[in-house]
């Protein structure tokens, strides 16, 4: 009996080797071709149309994913010498026909199938061009930014590891797909930018083993909830440089696999070996854009920024099938066997589930299934290479082997690039253009500073130089008034002595000669002495006033004066007593925290038995002081515990009954406590079961105050969250009273609870038409009047759920028509709030648009509201890569919208 042991990397894995094809070796692909048709009789199995998405020579570069078909070669093994002297009397029971792509597997003498395969390599096929046929398009693809993944499938001793994992030590001619791919993938890498990462791994009795780090073997599989991404943190990961370093790595990963020797093969190998590349790359956006013609620009297109390109090539040398009666396995290797077998029928299933497009695809069978989840069906770039020997002894396990490369054919995956921007580089870059503006800013500041000081001592010197002249020149007019004054002052004395020489008096003027000599008329001398006589008057009225006003100031200041000690004493008292009110209010709100703790802490039913009303009511009281506290209010747990407590203590029915107690403050506490105990899922179908919903919506109808609507609103909101709930609410005319609430409502917390409460409402497909025909999405527009952003939030939230409700029914058939929303006049809205700044209003605007824009009915309404210029950015700039794949998958599949884009010149 053969037993398991460890493989050394130099030993070969069989007599695959090749002999020179002649003429009949040729470069070829997995381009996408029709195939040539068959000959009239022959029966043909196919596989799906080869016009299916291929490995053609385009560049894909659609973040939305390019269709990939996966490609099969099927390669034959040379007989060795024991297949020579066996069979030595029959004929081969495979037959080749590379040039059309076929193989006939022999049934009788009289008798064949026919298949068609991507490639058909004869048993004198290179290991060059096995490469070039099978694996080199993947490796191109990785290096573009793809995923991919070579697998070989087949029975034990066809020849896997041979085709997959020769390193080639004797003849470099025997390299394997392993070492030629990385030979690629280094002559088109840099150093500088480019980064290589490699981890090798074993698949054994359903336990990940890393051939790398022998100790760890027992690796875990993490899938990212968002994106479905396979990986595996607990592998060795090594960074590479050079193909002696990879080829050691090869070495000594060979060196511990597990190997076997069986009748089947001398070295058979006992485990799935997995290669894992990791390929990051640093480009440039916009390198493989087309050039645009007679340098006609659009403001959409950005300008180009570094990128970085993650992708991964997977290599995975399965372990043979094979069948226990021909392996003569007995013991732990028949445990391997059924290990072996057990992986490779899971393979078998999912990949049988995804050729039909079944729904289910059982992918967690097995962890090489959900290994492989990108490979088959996913968005890696797929090359499967299906390996047979020519024995009729073992037609039955190559008949097997074909179809499950004929099931392969049919299975197609959506390539996608992952590509994200390079900070770092970007950083940098910045860094610099950031260092030379900031030289640039302060030899521009130190000359604009130098330009300002000379400016400001010219406009000083000009200053000086104007102050100077004008008061040179207000000096020359002084002395010119001065002057002419003198002069009309010795003019009327002139005039004066003249007049009294004339009249011959000794000095003495009665008012009529100086009327005369001033060469008055009488009117104009009476005139002028009235108002002479009116200003002597005002004068002595208004120096009487000024000396009454003294002395009632005088009044005023005397007892000010007296009592101003007085004032200031009485306004220290009053700050006193401000700051002895606070300590008694603080002191208190400790004392209800103590009394509450002394009440949960000691269990004595017998006093709520007395005075179940009166001992409620203390309760509802101590808890609701919890919500006045800031102490408390920061500490949620406490108050649900609390809640819980008291609703075990008083009971639940009897709380329900305080709802409509007579007196505010009960009824106030009840709801509080009520609100409390709907935030935990357990106690909402007690609440709804004992009437609460029902007395919650009569509080809503019959109660105007605004905290008792606030609270209740959000028990409603607690209680909607609930699916069996929202077909209640619904019934008991929940809409309506959330909507009347909604519209009498000011304070910005009542209508977020009352928002919250309709935004769940909203995502139930069964309450679509009734939600509408109420009032619901008016009443939810409507709560956007207050502005908060909590209310937006819930506001965008619901309205996010209602589109996505919808586009669900109108894809199932159920609905048709233009949506609610837009016939409710949401749209505007959307559209305004599309850019807000708060994330989550942001994010559910986007979701709701691009659920909108999935119906073409609603393409035109979008495009006269704005709404096409919300999704082309959208598509560009969301943060959330699902939002931007949506975006655009939803602008390319709208026949209105590309139309409209290519009108107005965009690209998208």
């Amino acid at each position: 009996m053969a037993s398991s042991a460890h493989r050394n990397g130099g030993v070969p894995r069989g007599a695959l080797k090749a002999q020179p094809s002649g003429s009949n070796v040729r470069q070829s692909s997995f381009k996408s071709r029709l195939p040539p048709s068959s000959s009239p009789g022959s029966v043909v199995r196919r596989s799906s149309p080869a016009s299916l998405g291929g490995y053609g020579g385009g560049s894909f570069k659609d973040q939305n994913g390019v269709p990939g078909r996966v490609r099969v070669a099927i390669r034959l093994r040379p007989r060795n010498a024991e297949e020579m002297s066996a069979d030595a009397d029959f004929a081969d029971c495979v037959e080749l026909q590379p040039e059309l792509k076929r193989l006939k597997l022999r049934k009788n003498n009289w008798d064949a199938d026919t298949y068609e395969f991507d490639e058909v390599l004869t048993e004198y096929a290179s290991q060059k061009r096995v490469y070039e046929v099978v694996a080199k398009p993947v490796v191109e693809s990785v290096l573009d930014g793809y995923n991919g993944t070579v697998m070989a499938y087949g029975q034990t001793g066809t020849g896997k590891t041979f085709t997959l994992g020769r390193l080639g030590d004797e003849d470099t001619a025997d390299r394997g797909i392993m070492v030629r791919s990385m030979e690629d993938i280094f002559a088109n890498v840099s150093p500088n930018t480019d980064l290589i990462t490699v981890s090798y791994l074993q698949l054994y009795m359903e336990y990940i083993q890393d051939l790398l780090d022998p100790s760890n073997d027992n690796i875990p599989i993490v899938e990212d909830p968002k994106t479905g991404d396979v990986s595996l943190p607990g592998a060795t990961l090594v960074e590479i440089n050079g193909q002696q370093s990879f080829l050691e790595l090869l070495r000594i990963g060979e060196a511990h696999r597990i190997a076997a020797n069986t009748k089947l093969n001398t070295e058979s190998s006992r485990s799935h070996a997995i290669l894992m590349v990791h390929v990051k790359r640093s480009v440039t956006e916009g390198e493989d854009a087309p050039s645009i013609d007679n340098g006609s620009s659009s403001h959409f297109i950005k300008p180009s920024r570094p990128l970085v390109r993650k992708s991964k090539l997977v290599i995975v040398d399965l372990a043979g099938s094979e069948r226990i009666h021909k392996s003569g396995s007995e013991g732990h290797m028949l445990e391997e066997a059924k290990s072996i077998n057990l992986s490779l029928s899971a393979l078998g299933k999912c990949i049988n589930a995804l050729a039909e497009n079944s729904s289910h695809v059982p992918v967690r069978d097995s962890k090489l299934t959900r290994l492989l989840r990108d490979s088959f069906g996913g968005t890696a770039r797929t090359s499967l290479v299906v390996t047979i020997g020519p024995s009729p002894r073992h037609r039955g396990e190559t008949t097997s082997t074909i179809l499950f490369g004929q099931r392969a054919m049919k299975v197609e995956n959506m390539l996608k690039i992952k590509e994200e921007f390079d900070y770092k580089s970007l950083s940098r870059k910045l860094e610099i253009q950031v260092d030379k503006l900031v030289a640039e800013n302060e030899r521009l500041q130190k000359d604009f500073e130098d330009e300002v000081e000379k400016i400001n001592l010219e406009a000083q010197n000009r200053i000086s130089e104007v102050e100077r002249n004008f008061a040179d020149a207000l000096e020359k007019e002084r002395l010119k008034c001065q002057m002419e004054y003198m002069e009309s002052i010795k003019e009327l004395e002139e005039k004066m002595v003249s007049n009294q020489r004339k009249h011959n008096r000794d000095g003495f003027f009665d008012d009529k000669h100086i009327e005369e000599g001033l060469g008055l008329s009488v009117e104009e001398a009476s005139e002028i002495k009235r108002q002479l006589n009116d200003e002597i008057s005002r004068r002595k009225a208004l120096e009487e006033d000024v000396n009454n006003l003294k002395s009632r100031l005088a009044q005023c200041l005397q007892p000010r004066e007296n009592g101003g000690g007085e004032i200031l004493r009485l306004y220290k008292d009053l700050e006193d007593e401000v700051c002895e009110k606070k300590k008694l209010e603080e002191e208190v709100i400790m004392l209800r925290s103590q009394l509450l703790q002394m009440t949960l802490d000691t269990d004595q039913p017998r006093y709520l038995d007395r005075g179940a009303y009166r001992d409620s009511f203390n309760g509802l009281n101590s808890l609701t002081s919890q919500d006045q506290n800031p102490h408390y209010r920061s500490n949620g747990n406490r108050q649900k515990a609390s809640a819980a407590t008291l609703s075990e203590q008083v009971g639940l029915q009897r709380i329900l009954s305080l709802l409509e107690s007579d007196d505010a403050n009960v009824r106030i506490h009840a709801v509080k406590v009520v609100a409390n105990l709907a935030a935990e899922e357990v106690n909402q179908e007690r609440i709804v079961e004992a009437g609460g919903l029902t007395s919650l919506l009569m509080l809503l109808r019959r109660y105007e105050d605004e905290t008792v609507r606030r609270v209740a609103a959000g028990a409603v909101a607690n209680l909607a969250m609930n699916e069996a709930n929202q077909e209640l609410i619904m019934v008991q005319g929940g809409i309506s009273l959330l909507s009347m609430t909604a519209a009498n409502a000011e304070d910005p917390q009542t209508l977020r609870m009352v928002a919250g409460a309709i935004a769940n409402l909203c995502g139930n497909d069964k309450l679509q038409q009734k939600l509408r025909t109420e009032g619901g999405i008016r009443a939810l527009l409507g709560t956007v009047r207050c502005g908060h952003p909590d209310v937006l939030s819930q506001v965008a939230r619901g309205i996010a759920n209602f589109a996505k409700c919808e586009s669900r029914l109108a894809t199932q058939g159920i609905r048709t028509g233009r949506s609610f929303l837009i016939e409710d006049g949401a749209l505007p809205w959307i559209v305004h709030n599309a850019n807000d700044e708060a994330a989550p209003i942001r994010r559910h605007i986007e979701l709701a648009l691009c659920h909108l824009a999935q119906h073409e009915v609603n393409a035109k309404d979008m495009v006269s509201g704005g709404a096409l210029w919300e999704l082309v950015r959208i598509s560009r700039d969301c943060s959330r890569e699902d939002i931007r794949n949506l975006a655009r998958k939803t602008l390319n599949s709208s026949h209105t919208f590309r139309a409209e884009l290519r009108r107005l010149r965009v690209e998208y």
